[in-house]
């Protein structure tokens, strides 16, 4: 009996794969020769095959046929491979795919040209098709059919080629022309190559960077879950794991620790919408050979429907990424868990912090986890990013400063293109209301500030409410809406962006809604304050269905009223035609706060807040252009602007006649008589 030669081999993936391509080798080297006539003339006419013919009879081939050899090479090769415990991507493929040793031998044999150009050549040259090194469906069913016909070899290409082991490089030519390729992902993977971005669609992530369970940061309940669900998924009770929830909360983490108890890695894919792309064959097979497990990204829009295709080639479970909205269908997905990530609590985000920071100090981790109610993941990307802002300043503790600042830089990313950022400074004491909009105004503040804690302060039917704030700030144009929503931004410590409809609003069905989905979405996961501003071209009243047009748009009402009543962030919503919003939206909004216009004294405060300190305008005469001129507060910071750019070409200090020249203004544009009184004869001085 001969000694098994492979016994001293590592066992590892790049070994099992050599001894396959020297099994391929063997057989190639047994059809030159019988086409050559001799092994002396084979290897006169190719000489390269010296090298591979002394090196396999030095694994103790000595006297034996070339059939026999073949025949050996496999026993010895499955004896070396029960010694072998851990994973190898060839006998993972075969087991999952339901291959034989010869289906394997023919997939490798395939792709000898991957590692030798040399057998580029001798396939040229066998096939007498000049300029093609990749063999053809003709010269395969030569070389490996069996004497009695080329059925099994035909059946074996069509097999391998339906898994996406194989695929062809010119579909266009007579069939039996058809040069074989194996795609270049899976040969890497097959050759026990591990890169991280396997393809733009495709990261593989090996099981030594995936966390443990016991260190994700989730809910109790949660975690209860996730102690049985690697024995459910182990033994095939369920087929897959959907994580629900926001971008960037731990979905993917959380898949990625359930891989790991099961000894895989994970094999993250992205952009694959549409069940018929051809990539979806190359899934099954590089998760297998990978010892990955599959982890889909899936975002379907709200009502949609997205089929998920059966993995051929791959056997084990699979996890899905989604968000909150949509369906999800697909034969795998018949038996599938579903687990639901919501954003963090306070005690979830401290401990986010806490192991983001790590080494690094915070200087106040009550006012992080309090102040920035924003994903796990963003938590963890703000924690670098803040790092580098704290060493750009030159001090080593994070300050909530440094937070936010890499907060704002996370926003820009995610947000500006649908969004535009509102720069907020100053406190209520800029806002000259009458009382009922102040006190109105501050308890919005008080609700925004307590938004995450309410819910423990109500009774049973509130104890689902979410953490979201909705408010409509109705009124005329120029009242102090948008002032109002800066101020209030800037008295909670929270970036204020302005929703730009000309990018959200699209005319094609369904785009609207995945707009509005997308920043709505970021808004939550990254705790910005979102002003909807003009928002009745958006919360129109619903119509009755004359046309498809209107059947769109009161889906698109619709949609919006569900969205706005799961929305968990800050919402403020302007208008200046309340009457044209749709009541249910209304009903669905925590506060309505009327903005009317100034009265006098309310109009002499805003005058007094827009004028420079030095003025030389007397009390009296600003008094009378309070009294007799009823301008909006928009108007007033127009006129006041306009009077200071006049005092700037004048002496340098606001006089009366520059009040009164940009008050008159203030009229024309409206085409209006002033009601003031003329006083100052002579005209300011006008840009030179």
């Amino acid at each position: 009996m001969r000694q098994n030669p492979f016994a001293s081999l590592a066992p590892t993936p790049a070994v099992h794969f050599k001894l396959y391509f020297y099994a391929a080798v063997l057989h190639l080297i047994n059809q030159v020769v019988r086409i050559c006539g001799s092994q002396a003339d084979a290897l006169e006419q190719f000489p390269f095959l010296a090298s591979y013919n002394n090196e396999l009879a030095g694994h103790g081939l000595e006297g034996l046929s070339y059939d026999q050899a073949l025949i050996w090479w496999e026993a010895a090769l499955r004896e070396w491979e029960a010694g072998v415990t851990g994973h190898l991507p060839l006998r993972a493929l075969r087991a999952a795919a339901g291959l034989e040793h010869a289906d394997l031998t023919l997939l490798v044999g395939v792709g000898l040209v991957e590692e030798d150009t040399s057998f580029g050549a001798l396939v040229e040259m066998m096939q007498s098709m000049p300029g093609q090194h990749r063999p053809t469906v003709g010269l395969l069913n030569a070389w490996w059919s069996p004497a009695d016909g080329h059925t099994a070899v035909q059946a074996s290409i069509r097999h391998l080629h339906d898994l996406g082991l194989l695929e062809i490089v010119n579909p266009d030519a007579p069939r039996v022309e058809w040069a074989l390729q194996v795609p270049r992902l899976l040969w890497d993977a097959l050759t026990g190559m591990q890169h991280a971005q396997v393809a733009p669609w495709a990261r593989y992530r090996p099981p030594a960077e995936l966390i443990v369970l016991d260190d994700l940061i989730v809910p109790d309940p949660i975690r209860q879950r996730l102690e049985l669900l690697p024995a459910l998924l182990a033994a095939g009770e369920a087929q897959a794991l959907v994580v629900r929830g926001p971008h960037h909360n731990g979905r993917r983490t959380l898949l990625g620790a359930v891989a790991r108890a099961l000894g895989r890695g994970v094999l993250e894919i992205d952009g694959l919408s549409q069940p018929d792309d051809l990539r979806w064959r190359l899934v099954g097979p590089l998760a297998t050979v990978l010892g990955a497990l599959p982890v889909i990204g899936a975002e379907p829009g709200s009502g949609e429907m997205l089929a998920l295709p059966q993995l051929n080639g791959y056997a084990g479970p699979l996890g899905v990424v989604a968000g909150r909205q949509g369906g999800l269908s697909g034969p795998q997905l018949e038996r599938a868990v579903a687990l639901t990530l919501e954003l963090p609590d306070a005690g979830a985000r401290r401990e986010h912090w806490q192991s983001a920071l790590g080494a690094c100090s915070a200087r106040d981790l009550d006012a992080l986890e309090g102040r920035f109610r924003m994903t796990g993941g963003n938590i963890r990307r703000a924690a670098r990013l803040a790092q580098s802002y704290a060493a750009l300043a030159g001090h080593s503790t994070i300050t909530p400063d440094d937070v936010q600042q890499a907060g704002r830089a996370l926003n820009r990313q995610a947000l500006d293109t649908l969004a535009a950022h509102v720069p907020v400074s100053g406190d209520w004491s800029l806002m000259a209301v009458c009382a009922e909009t102040q006190r109105e105004l501050r308890n919005l503040e008080i609700r925004c500030r307590h938004r995450e804690r309410l819910h423990t302060a109500v009774g049973p039917a509130l104890s689902q409410l979410n953490a979201g704030v909705r408010a409509l700030f109705s009124g005329p144009s120029g009242t102090g809406k948008t002032l109002a929503a800066r101020l209030l931004a800037a008295a909670l410590q929270m970036d204020l962006y302005r929703l730009d409809l000309s990018a959200v609003v699209n005319k094609y069905i369904g785009e609207t809604e995945k707009n509005l989905n997308r920043i709505f979405a970021h808004a939550e996961e990254l705790d910005i304050i979102l002003l909807l501003d003009e928002g009745d071209a958006l919360l129109t009243q619903r119509t009755s269905v004359h046309s498809s047009n209107d059947r769109y748009a009161n889906l698109e009402t619709n949609y919006l009223l569900q969205r706005i009543e799961a929305f968990e962030g800050i919402l403020l919503i302007t208008t200046n035609a309340s009457d044209r919003i749709d009541g249910a939206f209304q009903r669905r909004l925590d506060l309505v706060i009327d903005f009317r216009p100034p009265d006098a004294d309310e109009r002499r405060a805003i005058w007094q807040l827009h004028l420079p300190a030095n003025h030389l305008v007397d009390p009296a005469f600003l008094r009378e252009v309070a009294g007799r001129c009823t301008l909006t507060g928009g108007q007033i910071r127009n006129a006041a602007l306009h009077a200071s750019v006049l005092a700037l070409d004048d002496r340098g200090l606001v006089l009366p006649e520059h009040i009164e020249a940009a008050v008159q203004r203030e009229y024309r544009k409206l085409g209006a008589i002033c009601p003031l009184r003329v006083q100052y004869a002579r005209e300011p001085v006008a840009y030179r």
